[in-house]
């Protein structure tokens, strides 16, 4: 069975290689950080804000996937915001790092209905190689040690630049993103390269709605859904959220949630399902998700585990209607 396991990593490494992933996205959104899904809400708040996120994926499988990253994004001018992002992934063999600077432009297109219209736009720079040292199997013959594909012989390493683009509607509680990731295609020059798509590009939509209490104003309740399709073979996924969040006097709340994640033409068979909770006390934020695997590995590992810290900084640093705030 770890032989199985095994090529199944080489399985997934050639994948990934040929296909350059981008910043895996689990449900760091939903730790109080909605700039991971979209550029346009860089500087949505009124304050700098600042996450670390660590995961950590199919904990007992060795080799599993691990991704480290940071984001940051503040409102510099009362209607524009930026924002950075960056991280360190692993899967298996593969090894990949990228940033992201991203940009932000916050329209009110109604005062007093709270209608606010933001769009962005972000430039990515992705590295991408294979650890070929780590590539070893044993001759089935000599039993000697040799490179699992003999076409391999160096790290393969990568580099490409891109874009994405978006927007962003909000209507009181409500809100709907749309976001375009990997916009231009991917230069193909190598004959060893040939058969790697060059497009890659995705769509991501991210909507749901906020309410009060009827009867309690502090708390606060928030369905959502997250959908993403890629262009090159049409494979899609939802992920299906509910968020309950309670706050008190000082604006400080803790909150607990709970995400399911499926192939759209899989609904009753979830890749993933897991609860969420996490709190804020005045500028520092906490956040912990749990996922349950429920694919055929599931027998192999704990599941995934995510771990996100917060800071905020310069409180009120815009004083546009259009900045999130607390509910108070």
């Amino acid at each position: 069975m770890q032989k199985l396991i095994k090529y199944i990593f080489i399985l997934a490494i050639t994948t990934s290689y040929s296909q350059e992933l981008n910043l895996p996205v689990f449900t760091q959104y939903l730790a109080d950080n909605n700039f991971v899904v979209s550029p346009t809400y860089a500087g949505i708040g009124d304050n700098l804000r600042v996450r670390v996120n660590g995961l950590s994926q199919w904990v007992g499988v060795k080799d599993a996937p691990e991704n480290q990253a940071l984001y940051a994004d503040v409102r510099i001018a009362d209607r524009t915001g930026v924002g950075v992002s960056l991280y360190n992934d692993s899967n298996g063999f593969t090894l990949q790092k990228g940033a992201k600077i991203s940009f932000a432009h916050h329209l009110i297109l109604d005062y007093y209905s709270k209608q606010y219209l933001s769009f962005g736009i972000s430039y990515n720079h992705n590295s991408f190689k294979i650890d070929i040292n780590k590539f070893e199997g044993l001759d089935p013959e000599s039993g000697i040690e040799i490179p699992v594909d003999q076409a391999v012989t160096n790290d393969r390493a990568n580099s490409n630049n891109n874009f994405d683009a978006g927007f962003l509607y909000r209507n009181r509680g409500l809100f709907f993103s749309f976001n375009a990731n990997n916009i231009l295609k991917k230069k193909i020059d190598s004959d060893i390269r040939k058969l790697e798509p060059n497009l890659i590009l995705n769509y991501q939509i991210f909507s749901g709605i906020t309410f009060r209490g009827r009867y309690n104003r502090r708390i606060e309740l928030e369905p959502s859904v997250y959908y993403q399709l890629f262009s090159s073979d049409n494979r899609s996924s939802t992920d299906v959220n509910f968020k309950f969040r309670k706050f008190n006097r000082y604006e400080d709340y803790y909150w607990m949630g709970i995400s399911y994640r499926f192939l759209n033409d899989q609904f009753f068979r979830p890749l993933n399902i897991g609860p969420m909770a996490g709190f804020k006390k005045r500028d520092f934020y906490f956040g912990y998700a749990y996922q349950i695997t429920t694919n055929d590995l599931s027998g192999f590992n704990s599941g995934t585990h995510m771990l996100t810290l917060g800071f905020d900084f310069l409180e009120s640093i815009s004083n546009c209607p259009c900045t999130q705030s607390p509910i108070h």
